[in-house]
């Protein structure tokens, strides 16, 4: 039993986490004992990241935009050839627009809909190989995307593309589960409500207290938060859980 929540040892890729929910989810991993890649797309701050957590345990940056399928795959390509067996892979890479309704441009849709939605099945099917083959009786490999309670309930803000495709990333989280699990894959989402990321920071500056007295547990998400969430899914705590979305949010899902 003491065990059931020891990721020690297992490899995993997070992206976009050289920053904000990411960077709180491999800083949980490494500290965790995992062996941990990263990826963003600037190479100086993705690099920064690595550094830092590399006092810690083993962390390497692997660079990458992931807004296009080319970039996708070179990726995945780059781990397979370090790997032969990945455990655990993160998809939390994305970007937000705000806008309001009648100035809303087409341009946003296609940017944010290529890294939230597009990037998480591109980087999940070519990776698929490597994950099934480090899949064991009892442990399986984890997929784990990050959506959003935003794309459970209306958002606060005007950021229709942004909020659609986290609903996106929902229901293909359920897709994947169903058609992975006899590749020895689960697949699973995180929404997350309010935590202190460079997306929330101006939404945070304006609206902090109001966001706090809306939550029923009345407060910000913090980094343990999402870490802890991150470690059990990838351990074999839930290693029986697949095709779930699951709010980390204080409760803020439960009210409308």
């Amino acid at each position: 039993m003491k065990d059931l929540f020891s990721i020690e040892g297992k490899t995993a890729l997070v992206t976009g986490g050289s920053s904000g929910i990411g960077l709180m989810i491999a800083r949980g991993y490494v500290e965790a004992g995992a062996k941990v890649y990263i990826s963003s797309r600037k190479k100086d701050v993705c690099e920064r990241a690595a550094a830092e957590l590399s006092g810690v345990g083993t962390c390497i940056a692997l660079p990458a935009d992931l807004s296009t399928e080319a970039e996708c795959n070179r990726l995945a390509d780059e781990i397979t050839e370090r790997e032969s067996r990945l455990e655990v892979l993160v998809n939390n890479a994305g970007c937000n627009w705000g806008a309001p309704l009648a100035e809303f441009p087409d341009s946003a849709w296609d940017k944010v809909l290529a890294l939230n939605v597009k990037a998480v099945f591109h980087l999940t099917r070519r990776l698929v190989p490597v994950l099934a083959a480090s899949s064991q009786p009892g442990d399986p490999a984890r997929v784990i995307n990050i959506g959003s309670i935003d794309g459970i309930r209306p958002p606060l803000l005007d950021t229709f593309a942004y909020s659609a495709s986290k609903a996106a990333v929902h229901h293909m989280t359920r897709v994947l589960a169903k058609r992975l699990a006899t590749d020895g894959i689960t697949v699973n989402a995180v929404a997350p409500g309010p935590f202190d990321s460079k997306m929330m920071k101006v939404t945070l500056e304006r609206f902090h207290d109001s966001i706090v007295q809306g939550c029923p547990m009345g407060r910000i998400g913090q980094p343990e938060d999402m870490a802890g969430i991150a470690i059990y899914l990838a351990s074999r705590a839930g290693a029986y859980v697949t095709g779930a979305i699951i709010p980390v949010d204080g409760g803020m899902s439960t009210t409308l």
